[in-house]
């Protein structure tokens, strides 16, 4: 099983209060484990604000106001940005072909110049599950999984992605269940 590009839903019955309700991309899933950002929690911070914190002048109007998010609950200290195209910055996991998750401040400083990635997606904090952790809440119906359409993370409001990543299954949230079954 290789869930990288792929969603992670929240199933109903997933009560843990860090992830609740939450839509993550999986940016990379391996035989050691898998990494990725929720996508549909911001912060209340918009990124001037970030910005302002981190002491970097932003000269790009278009992403003034775009929020940060809670991207999960390892190093919630650290930025990450999901963004698109990929560029080439000191510190990023190749996501697709056109996607990247980049950790180093290069990223950030040209943005702050009014350059950088067209689209972007900026995060503190990352989800991140230990070899066969995911697997294991994948089989206890805490998620459900489909590849990923990046425009529900760069187009949607964030209050409307959870219910955008069901409806490329086919499913309403009306149909899904608090309660777990296997047959």
């Amino acid at each position: 099983m290789n869930l990288t590009r792929h969603f992670l839903i929240a199933m109903p019955n997933l009560v843990d209060p860090v992830f609740e309700r939450t839509l993550a991309y999986i940016c990379d899933h391996n035989e050691r484990g898998a990494m990725g950002v929720i996508v549909n929690r911001p912060l209340g911070m918009p990124l001037s604000a970030l910005f302002e914190q981190i002491d970097v002048e932003l000269h790009r109007p278009d992403v003034i106001e775009l929020p940060v998010y809670f991207g999960g609950p390892v190093q919630t200290d650290r930025g990450f940005v999901l963004h698109q195209p990929l560029g080439e910055w000191q510190s990023t996991l190749t996501v697709t072909d056109d996607i990247g998750l980049t950790t180093s401040k290069d990223i950030l400083l040209a943005v702050g110049e009014g350059a950088g990635p067209a689209q972007l997606f900026v995060t503190l904090g990352y989800a991140g599950w230990e070899a066969g952790q995911l697997e294991n809440e994948i089989s206890q119906n805490a998620w459900i999984s489909v590849q990923a359409d990046p425009k529900i993370i760069f187009d949607l409001p964030p209050e409307e992605r959870y219910e955008a990543a069901l409806a490329l299954m086919g499913i309403d949230m009306a149909m899904l269940s608090k309660e777990a079954g296997h047959a």
